[in-house]
């Protein structure tokens, strides 16, 4: 992942939690005010996500991040994770945003893990679905990468996938892989979501991929 792919989506938080300033802060912290603070793991599972929270303290300055552990590095309840250094201002304006995110993507890489290590040695892969937040997409999918899934569908413009309501509306599973492969290019491959054996089975009829 780039992590400056991600700033949109730490400025656009930024702006929604400081959209004027952290007036508290700002009553009580001189600008020349210095500090130190430590990230220490409240959960065992797998952490994600310390590039981003590293970007936000870039993007508001002045706040220097030193990680200690390895992102999806399996982690422990009590671990001290990283420190900060520098204006007590700009620590304790982004921690939220920072944090939020940090422990978002450290439980979907988590959550993940634990999926993968059920499958662990058949031959299946878990798949992400498109069902993620709305504008944080991105960086959920790379959560799941980090927890040894596998990316699916980024978008609707990405792959053909015959959903229930798909088959409902082409009149059958047969229908719909055959209007399909129709109507786009021969390179796509045709993916079918299935409910039972019988609609796999007609799905290898028509010769889904």
């Amino acid at each position: 992942m780039c992590i400056r792919d991600s700033d949109e989506i730490i400025n656009r938080a930024l702006i929604e939690d400081i959209p004027y300033g952290d007036i508290t802060t700002n009553s009580i912290v001189s600008e020349n005010s210095l500090a130190t603070a430590k990230l220490i793991c409240k959960e065992d599972g797998i952490i994600c996500g310390l590039p981003i929270f590293n970007r936000v303290f870039e993007l508001l300055g002045e706040v220097e991040f030193t990680p200690l552990v390895k992102e999806g590095e399996k982690v422990s309840k009590g671990m001290l994770l990283g420190t900060l250094n520098g204006s007590t201002l700009k620590i304790l304006s982004g921690e939220r945003v920072a944090l939020n995110i940090l422990q978002r993507l450290s439980g979907i890489a988590t959550i993940t893990n634990k999926y993968v290590k059920e499958v662990s040695g058949l031959n299946t892969k878990v798949l992400d679905t498109r069902k993620t937040t709305p504008g944080l997409r991105y960086i959920e999918k790379y959560a799941v990468k980090i927890g040894g899934g596998e990316n699916h569908r980024f978008s609707l413009s990405d792959g053909i996938l015959l959903k229930d309501n798909h088959i409902d509306a082409a009149g059958g599973v047969k229908n719909a892989i055959e209007l399909a492969r129709k109507n786009i290019s021969f390179v796509r491959k045709v993916e079918v979501e299935v409910e039972n054996l019988e609609m796999v089975k007609e799905a290898v009829e028509a010769k889904a991929d």
